[in-house]
């Protein structure tokens, strides 16, 4: 996709946003990223990874509809995956091609449909590809949805293509989908997802989550996932929080050489093999003063994942234990995030910084 192609999307969703203005309400949005890590054992490069990118799109709200379309825009340097540019000569036919990164993704696009039942209770189906924001962490947790391998600075989010079911009533929120990894819905789990958020400063999350659909069509294991979260303020500008969760492969006898078979989603679920991660957390986030001033969050995390060497299949080489430190500032229209945690071993020091500019 080109630039001018972004500004005719731009240009076609400002004129729409004049016309849902009178009744229902349509914003653009937008933020511009910046993202640095650094390992202090990587002494071969100055940063071990880094981007800058923008986020940016469009929203609409109604009573009985809400939309969203997102793009996330990479400097071709920042990209993700390879594409081929082609050149041709006079008559047409090609002289010459180069390997170029793509540069645009679609990142969120949905379309959520609601019902009031009641005073108390709602419905709403939701169509499309979003993500999910289980832990509320800096570094670790969603074990419910993402490789556990994978742990980072504000590492929570996970992406569906999904349909979803939700019901609302009181203080409890719940929610069922059905998601597709494939064209052909062959390839897929189930999630189901209930948070309760308590009129005192609790709230409390469990949720499942179980690759489902893949028996279906192929020959396959299912992995079950159940997690736990719970969030609690012992005063306005203190809170605990804390993630459990189990993921249990079932010992079941599978012909792996079948022409239908399918790999687990990631490597280290073995069949009989349980992981219990957790984690545990404590946020101070000041009110007012001069702390408030200096900060708007400081959170400090320690994980633990039991077997750890079984993920990376390798021993000795990963501490079962994590930790880090995150300081937050939200200046006006911008937040600074930067974090300290540990890599590979408690010992291994890494570093990461963002700088969040939301555009409006």
């Amino acid at each position: 996709m080109k630039f001018t192609s972004i500004a005719n999307m731009l240009l076609i969703a400002g004129m729409a946003s004049s016309v849902f203005a009178a009744d229902d309400s349509f914003n653009l949005k937008g933020n511009v990223q910046t993202q640095v890590t650094k390992s202090i054992a990587d002494e071969d490069n100055n940063f071990s990874s880094g981007w800058i990118r923008a986020n940016v799109g469009g929203q609409y709200k109604s009573e009985s509809l809400d939309g969203l379309i997102m793009l996330r825009i990479f400097a071709p340097e920042f990209g993700n995956k390879n594409v081929t540019d082609a050149t041709t000569d006079e008559n047409g036919k090609v002289k010459a091609t180069k390997s170029a990164q793509d540069k645009i993704l679609a990142d969120l696009y949905w379309a959520n449909y609601k019902w009031n039942l009641g005073e108390k209770d709602k419905m709403n189906l939701k169509i499309g590809r979003w993500k999910t924001d289980w832990s509320q962490s800096t570094n670790f947790g969603t074990y419910l949805d993402k490789d556990l391998t994978k742990r980072g600075l504000w590492m929570r989010d996970y992406s569906h293509n999904a349909l979803e079911l939700g019901w609302i009533h009181g203080l409890s929120t719940l929610n069922a989908m059905v998601a597709t990894q494939d064209g052909k819905a062959n390839r897929g789990y189930v999630r189901v997802e209930e948070d309760m958020k308590f009129t005192f400063p609790l709230e409390v999350k469990v949720g499942y989550r179980g690759n489902l659909i893949d028996p279906i069509q192929n020959t396959a294991y299912v992995t079950h996932r159940t997690a736990a979260y719970a969030s609690f303020n012992i005063v306005p500008a203190f809170r605990i929080y804390g993630e459990y969760t189990c993921i249990y492969t079932q010992d079941d006898e599978i012909d792996e050489k079948a022409s239908n078979y399918v790999a687990p989603e990631s490597k280290y679920f073995k069949p009989g093999i349980y992981f219990q991660p957790f984690y545990l957390g404590m946020d101070f986030a000041p009110k007012s003063g001069i702390l408030n001033t200096l900060m708007s969050n400081l959170m400090v995390e320690w994980e633990f994942i039991d077997k750890r060497e079984n993920l990376y299949q390798e021993l000795d080489t990963y501490d079962e234990w994590a930790w880090t430190v995150a300081y937050v500032k939200k200046i006006a229209s911008s937040k600074i995030q930067f974090s300290v945690y540990s890599e590979n071993e408690l010992t291994d020091v890494g570093l990461a910084f963002r700088l969040t500019t939301t555009l409006k």
